[in-house]
């Protein structure tokens, strides 16, 4: 409980001091806990719905709880930061893991914010392969939570297709829509965020549609030898040998040395070197077969440190650009990569983003909002915990705790009598009830 006050009370900071900014900042935190708490999904009529059943909220009527949902003045800039300021120890080994990918949200209704015809990778064979849906570019930190990583969400951007903004305008508010590219949204967002957490050194863990030479150009000339890039190695791409240091009486020196082939070609080269490592992978220790050797990378235009992981007969290949990261780490941070797609299923089915039906353009942000941050808040919740979580239900394979037991924990909190009271819930007077009462007899 007194976790829970001591994590919220700060955001009512970043409201404005007013009558209406007191009041936002009270819905803004009831509203967080609703999502959280596991009462049902988290569609602006079911969280009215938890807030008056749950939290006894009698002064909200359903309009003005909607203009809230959909108000364009609510200050996520500084919310955001706020939460980034509020995170225990964000930082592993000295170094921020950050993590980039995209998922989408497939919608049913024509007039949503954010909807197009997007490609999706994973679709099934029933399914299909253009649905209309949202595009969500997002970065989250990976994070070591008592014993497990996790991903905490830290930003995301509406993605939007070109072709669409220049046959229809889009616009929120009076301020127009511009196209920008989702390698561009993730270079202004991760610049956000090295910014804030100023002369620490970030690592981006992604995918091999993200880990190229469209990401890491514009963030090393924007933060410099801070960032560093963590990726998955396309199996065509050429390696090159450093120089050898040979006198050249004219021109520049050569920064590339000798073609030495593809991932494909030099795995089978290298098979037989690799040694056994032991690694900290998917939660716990395992033992895996590996090899690391150096070099020049035209695509990015620097050395990188490749690293060949081999099982029975298949193979995968990862580079960083940071040379001092061990195999083992390298290994690890991309392994852990994949939190940010248990995120997505976090986010959209057990938090319920995916079910809202809103139509306006700011109820449509504010929500998924207020449902990346609820995720947010769950994860920094469970650091705060001085015991470990139990794990609910048992799964084989196994033995860390879920998302929804720290969800089942902190609704354990909200609920507590003692909670009103440091986080008083906006009711009606008894006063002017009784006044009410009176007026209306003697009428």
């Amino acid at each position: 409980m007194f976790i829970l006050h001591s994590l919220l009370k700060d955001f009512k900071k970043d409201f404005a001091h007013s009558r209406k900014g007191d009041e936002r900042s009270t819905w803004f935190i009831y509203s967080i806990i609703a999502i959280i708490i596991p009462f049902t999904s988290s569609k602006t009529s079911n969280l009215l719905r938890c807030l008056q059943t749950l939290f006894g909220f009698t002064v909200i009527s359903k309009r003005r709880f909607y203009t809230f949902m959909a108000s364009p003045k609510l200050p996520w800039g500084k919310l955001w930061k706020q939460l980034w300021k509020v995170i225990p120890d964000p930082f592993t080994d000295g170094n921020l893991i950050t993590v980039l990918d995209d998922f989408i949200n497939p919608k049913t209704g024509r007039k949503i914010f954010g909807c197009h015809n997007f490609f999706d990778h994973a679709a099934k064979l029933n399914q299909s392969k253009y649905p209309w849906s949202q595009n969500v570019v997002t970065v989250g930190l990976l994070k070591i939570i008592k014993g497990r990583w996790a991903c905490l969400p830290l930003a995301f951007r509406f993605y939007h297709l070109k072709k669409d903004l220049d046959n229809k305008p889009l616009c929120l508010g009076k301020q127009k829509v511009q196209f920008q590219t989702k390698i561009e949204q993730a270079v202004s967002m991760l610049t956000e965020i090295a910014n804030f957490y100023d002369g620490v050194k970030i690592i981006t863990v992604a995918d091999s549609w993200f880990g190229n030479n469209g990401l890491w150009k514009p963030l090393y000339a924007a933060i410099g030898s801070r960032f560093q890039l963590i990726s998955r190695l396309r199996s065509n791409i050429n390696l090159f040998d450093f120089p050898a240091n040979t006198a050249r009486p004219v021109g520049r020196p050569k920064k590339y040395g000798k073609k030495l082939g593809n991932p494909l070609l030099l795995a089978s080269r290298y098979r037989d070197m690799a040694k056994e490592h032991q690694v900290n992978l998917y939660g716990q220790v395992r033992t895996v077969l590996a090899y690391e050797k150096l070099f020049m990378l035209k695509t990015l235009k620097c050395p990188v440190k490749v690293v060949w992981v081999f099982r029975q007969k298949h193979w995968v290949a990862f580079f960083s650009t940071d040379l001092t990261l061990s195999m083992e780490k390298i290994i690890e941070y991309y392994g852990a990569r994949w939190k940010i797609e248990a995120g997505f299923k976090e986010l959209k089915r057990d938090i319920g983003s995916a079910e809202t039906q809103a139509r306006n353009p700011y109820a449509v942000i504010n929500h998924l909002h207020f449902c990346m941050m609820a995720t947010s808040l769950t994860w920094i919740y469970a650091c705060m915990m001085e015991k470990t979580p139990d794990r609910r239900h048992a799964v084989k394979g196994r033995k860390h705790f879920a998302f929804s037991d720290i969800r089942r924990c902190i609704a354990e909190a909200a609920l507590n009598d003692n909670f009103n009271l440091l986080c008083p819930v906006p009711r009606k007077s008894v006063i002017n009830s009784l006044v009410t009462m009176l007026l209306r007899i003697a009428a």
